[in-house]
This record gives structure tokens, sequence and C-alpha cells, in this order.
């Protein structure tokens, strides 16, 4: 098992609230994560995609009524998304005989109906999103590989490329054929594989709906549906444009990124670093993967955004970050890359309190007076430390 570093976090939170969710996509170590937190404390697991164990709740308020001194950990929640009116209950019920804290973990695949819930525990949840290996939890000899191989445990810590990208490969069918008609949206897998290679090829562009639905043969409002569907499931970034009035025509449209960069690469059937390296999609690959490693070392409420004008100031990767305020962060995959102009005209209409390019180097150094170069591993250590 890879150390999360969300562990403490999940402790943290349940040392204080009487439930937490876990909601990232199938096979990124939910249940792995909540087996190490329940070691050494009194718990109960049950997977609700066992018809066993969704057994023993055909009574729900009896069973669980008999773990309450337990940490109860039920896997793939949204199967049963009638147990949170129960939950409170129980909760309620608990808090009035003093167990206020750790009676719930709930892992979910972040799907719509589990997230349809989230009033109903107002108050008492705490929603943690677990998301992919990233650049901290790996050794520093191995960051090239979590950039080619993506970072769903089982596909990073393969023994091969090759058995990689076929694990990388198999979780895409399972997901299109099995995992998605379960969670109830009946989209002919076909149809849903092209959608998702055509968000691959195009990844980090502005979603362009008019395009891709000529491209699938179905509406606008079709793929919106299904742009919808990926982003709940955490598979799809959609990267919302900041916006002012500055006097200029800022682009309104999100930028789309599919959020593995091991996932795009098995979409394309890229197989290793060096086919990587020629390909096309290289400099938006790693765009996404640094997107998505400094988006999950920010501080909790930071606001990620891009920002893009109809005159080509651009900047990449803007971090609304509380207290510490927006900072304008460029993205450049060559060791000695420098920004474009655009970049610079952007930070002239935003007025960033920090300025970064990161590119491929460890190297740190300063571009001018305000911007500083910095690989990947340095400004997330930054950013956690804020």
């Amino acid at each position: 098992m890879v150390p999360r570093r969300l562990q403490s976090l999940v402790h943290e939170r349940l040392s204080h609230l009487p439930a937490v969710a876990l909601l990232g996509p199938r096979q990124i170590g939910k249940t792995t994560l909540a087996h190490a937190i329940a070691e050494g404390r009194p718990s109960v697991y049950l997977d609700l995609e066992s018809p066993l164990d969704r057994e023993k709740l055909s009574d729900p308020i009896f069973y669980l009524s008999g773990h309450e001194d337990d940490l109860v950990i039920l896997d793939e929640v949204q199967r049963m998304p009638d147990l949170f009116a129960i939950l409170r209950g129980l909760i309620d019920q608990g808090r009035r005989r003093g167990k206020k804290s750790g009676r719930f973990l709930l892992l979910g695949s972040a799907s719509v109906d589990l997230l349809r819930q989230s009033e109903s525990l107002a108050g008492r949840i705490a929603y943690i999103e677990l998301s992919p290996l990233d650049i901290r939890e790996v050794p520093a000899r191995r960051h090239s590989d979590l950039w080619v191989r993506g970072g769903f445990p089982e596909s990073f810590l393969a023994d091969s490329e090759s058995r990689s990208l076929v694990w990388r490969q198999d979780f895409i069918r399972t997901y299109l054929e099995r995992d998605i008609p379960q969670l109830g949206p009946r989209i002919p897998a076909t149809t849903l594989h092209r959608f998702w290679t055509m968000l691959a090829h195009t990844q980090g562009g502005l979603f362009n709906a008019a395009h891709l639905a000529r491209g699938l043969a179905v509406d606008g409002k079709t793929v919106a549906r299904y742009l919808d569907l990926l982003a709940d499931l955490m598979l799809v970034r959609r990267l919302q444009p900041f916006q002012a009035n500055f006097g200029k025509r800022l682009v309104k449209s999100p930028k789309v990124y599919v959020r593995d960069s091991g996932i795009v690469h098995a979409l394309l059937n890229i197989g290793d670093r060096e086919a990587l390296l020629g390909h096309p999609v290289s400099g938006t690959s790693w765009e996404g993967f640094v997107i998505e490693n400094l988006i999950a070392a920010a501080p909790s409420r930071t606001a990620p955004l891009f920002y893009r004008t109809a005159a080509g100031a651009e900047v990449d990767l803007l971090l609304e970050i509380p207290k510490h305020g927006l900072w304008a962060i460029d993205i450049k995959r060559g060791l000695s890359a420098r920004p474009e102009k655009g970049f610079f005209l952007a930070c002239e209409d935003l007025k960033p309190k920090r300025r970064f390019l990161v590119n491929s180097s460890t190297e740190r150094s300063a571009i001018n007076a305000d911007t500083e170069a910095i690989g990947l591993l340095e400004l997330t250590r930054i950013l956690a430390d804020l």
C-alpha cells in the first residue's frame, strides 16, 4: 500500500464528526484506506455490492444500532441511497447519548445518487475527495512513471508498462460496461467510450458541445449530459474561466481535462514514455497532470480557474487561495521553457499576488522581478504548507 496523505485528515474529521464520506472513482484506493483507518479500533465493514452484506441491512436500524460503539464502514454506499435518512436518525439518537463522533465512514464512487443526499446529513458529515496518487505520495525517482501511468494504485504499481496499460484499458471497459449502468444512466458503452476518447484527444481544450455532438451524431444537450456524468464520477474536470469586468472579451467556456493522465494515455493507446513524448497530446497531458497535482496540494476552499481573452492573454491555472490571494501559474513541459507574451499580458490584467512558471526542471529561478520558474514538486510543497 502507498501511504495516503489524506489518512490523517480522515482521522481528524472522524474525531469530531459522526460521519465522513470518502469519495472518489472506483479502484482509487478508498477501501484500502478505510481498512487502514479502522485498524486498531472496533469496526465493521460492509460492501453494499455484496448480496450478503446488503441482506444484513434488510433492517438497517436494528443492525446498525447493534454497532453503535464501532466504526461502521459502508462501501459503495450509493447503492443504498435510502440509508442516508436512517443514518441521520441514528446519528441524532447517538448524540443524545454522548456518541458524537467516529460512527460512520462512507465510501462512494461519487455518483449523482450519492451527492444528491448531502443535504440530509448537513452538519453531521464531512466530504473528502480521494484523488489518484499525487507527486508527493510517490518516490521522486518514479515521478515520470506517475505521469505516464497515472495515479490509480494498481496501474502505478504494475510490474511493467504493458501490464499497467492493460489494467487501465480494462478499467475503462469495466467502468463503461458495468459500473456506469449500475449507477442508473442508460448510455451505450461504445458511445460513451468515443466521447471519453474525444475528450482525451482534446485534453485541456475549451468545451465545444456542438463540435463533440457532430462527432457523436447526438445533440448538444446530450453531450452536456455525458460531460456531467463523467464530472460527477470524478473522471473529468471542468476548469471554469475567471470572470471579471476588465472591459475585455473573456472566454466563457470551461476547459475540460480527463483528470488522470494514465487514463488519457490508455484512451489514446499510448503505452510508454517514449510513445508519449512523441505524441501530440504530450504537452496538454503534462498540463493536466500539473493542474491535478497543484489542486490536490492547495488549501481547502481554493478555487481553481483559468484566464483567457479573445486577444490572446492567458493563464493556464489561477488559484484563488483563501487569505493568500490570487496565484497565476503558467505550465510548460520543457526544462528551460519560459512564459509567452500572453501570460504577462494576463498578469497585467489580473495583478496576481504570486506568479509561477511550472516546468520539468527541479531548479527554482527568477524569470523577472515578479515571476519564478519552479518544479512541480516544489510548488506542491509551497501550497501544502500554506
